[in-house]
């Protein structure tokens, strides 16, 4: 094959989707009554260990993941997961250097349930099924899917993410507003134009600190019209009272 044939068949060519995006604040407070009400849910149903292993990156994740299916009105029967990028550096025996340069992530996966099992099984299943595929990342589960990727390399591109799943992606630890390059502290941390994709949902610290979550969800025109009207998602978001503050201040 030549290497002309090789590129085309690694460069995937496509007219971008029409996207919508929202941006979605979560103070702590929302946050952890999310938590407690998965926790609640799941001491109900007798999964004490769920709820004890429950964190509020689950609890987000169900709640997009819930709503945003509700918002697609899939049929009752289309199967659907929550996907979330996950570092591998800390699960490695032995771990990567602080020193290593360079991303080592992988996108782990919930098992499959059907749309209407997803909104029927409540929230504190949800949640609970990202902290099952949380807890199934070990270092030999990492080892095992290098060894799969050496025996048949994949190039992965937009045409793998799943259209009636959720992608969780970037992360609330990463030190958004710590640095300042002499213009004083970000205003707000957004992610541009790239990589965006129907059920796309990337996390962020809050300006305000303190355990507070942005959240940045990409969705079709039509599905986030109806996300706008979901009365679950709406009664955890809370408003960012910095940012026009913020504005206001820096008025002439």
């Amino acid at each position: 094959m030549s290497s002309a044939a090789a590129v085309v068949r690694v460069v995937s060519r496509r007219t971008p989707p029409l996207l919508c995006e929202r941006m979605l604040h979560f103070s702590s407070e929302s946050l952890v009554a999310l938590k407690e009400r998965a926790r609640q849910e799941l001491l109900a149903a007798g999964d004490t260990a769920g709820a004890a292993a429950l964190t509020r990156f689950q609890a987000l994740s169900s709640l997009l993941w819930r709503c945003i299916t509700r918002a697609r009105r899939l049929p009752a029967e289309q199967q659907t997961m929550c996907r979330a990028a996950i570092n591998n550096r800390g699960r490695l025996q032995p771990a990567l250097p602080r020193e290593y340069f360079g991303n080592s992530i992988y996108a782990i996966s919930t098992e499959k349930v059907q749309a209407s099992e997803l909104v029927e099984r409540g929230h504190g299943w949800a949640a609970a099924a990202v902290g099952r595929a949380v807890a199934a990342h070990t270092d030999a589960d990492i080892r095992a899917r290098v060894a799969a990727w050496e025996v048949k390399p994949i190039i992965y591109t937009a045409r793998y993410f799943d259209p009636s799943g959720v992608m969780m992606g970037s992360s609330p630890r990463f030190d958004m507003y710590g640095c300042d390059f002499g213009w004083g502290k970000a205003l707000a941390a957004r992610s541009g134009k790239a990589n965006k994709m129907d059920g796309k949902a990337s996390l962020y610290p809050g300006r305000e600190g303190g355990g507070s979550i942005d959240a940045e969800v990409v969705l079709t025109p039509h599905h986030m019209a109806a996300l706008d009207d979901d009365l679950e998602l709406w009664a955890a978001v809370t408003p960012d009272h910095t940012l026009p503050l913020l504005l206001n201040n820096n008025k002439p």
